[in-house]
């Protein structure tokens, strides 16, 4: 793990050397807490921005740990998304890829088994602040939300042609607009020339409809990575084209910015307020 206290002009390790670090996430809440997930699934936590690290307890006690399994390493499997509640600081969900969706209310003391009917192959998980317990989530397996903090799940996917979801975001100013990126499966969502993106936007409860204002035709893109801005509509996308902006909650967009080179594999999107 490194850390940058200058914008990113220089970098310093601050712990958890050797271990793989899959996720990687910051409280919403507490200052200086951050959780990492590493490879085999573990969640270790910093209350001082990473100059220290406790592991919270054993994800592998769960009933369900006996079936995770990450299929280009399938004698493993890892932590590949951690999403904090937006107002409860000991409160997030993590996400095994794959095998499972699991939860905790207690910092990681205890935890929460995937529930039946819930995703499988979570990649990612989005939470609104005016809706804490609205979990969206973008998965191998689908389109999955909650109402009830994941204690029950449906799939609403009328208008979605494909079925491989690799991320999504909520427009900061609307907690019932949804974006998503999807593809036909795993190695056309990712692999830059080979590659099948689009990009669909809930319009209704139970309705997507695909996003085509800014936004390529496939087989021009990998399937982008997503993250909310700072004000209402404010969306940002990123693929091996560069880094597309949105301003009326993901229905059209614009190019912000190329690369100097273009990337082979893009992993996160952050954006930094």
């Amino acid at each position: 793990m490194f850390r940058t206290d200058d914008g990113g002009r220089s970098w310093r390790s601050v712990g958890l050397a050797g271990r793989l670090i899959m996720a990687i996430t910051a409280s919403p809440v507490e200052r200086d807490v951050v959780w990492a997930g590493t490879e085999p699934s573990e969640v270790w936590r910093s209350a001082n921005a990473g100059t220290t690290w406790e592991p919270t307890s054993r994800l592998e006690t769960l009933p369900s740990s006996s079936e995770w399994s990450f299929p280009p390493r399938p004698d493993t499997h890892h932590v590949r998304w951690i999403a904090c509640h937006p107002l409860e600081p000991e409160r997030f969900w993590v996400a095994i890829e794959a095998g499972a969706l699991v939860s905790t209310i207690d910092g990681g003391r205890t935890w929460r088994d995937r529930v039946a009917g819930g995703p499988w192959d979570t990649h990612e998980l989005a939470v609104h602040r005016n809706a804490p317990d609205t979990l969206r989530v973008s998965a191998g397996d689908g389109y999955f939300e909650s109402d009830d903090a994941g204690a029950t799940w449906r799939s609403p996917s009328t208008g979605l042609d494909v079925g491989y979801l690799r991320s999504v975001a909520i427009d900061p100013g609307q907690a019932d607009v949804v974006v998503v990126s999807a593809s036909f499966g795993p190695y056309s969502a990712y692999v830059a020339g080979r590659s099948d993106g689009r990009l669909y936007r809930r319009v209704t409860p139970e309705r997507w409809e695909r996003v085509r204002d800014g936004w390529p035709e496939p087989p021009n893109t990998i399937a982008p990575l997503l993250c909310a801005g700072a004000k209402a509509g404010e969306l940002w996308a990123a693929d091996e084209r560069g880094v597309h902006r949105s301003d009326d909650g993901g229905n059209s967009w614009r190019r912000a910015s190329g690369y100097s080179t273009s990337p082979q594999h893009l992993r996160g999107l952050a954006l930094l307020l």
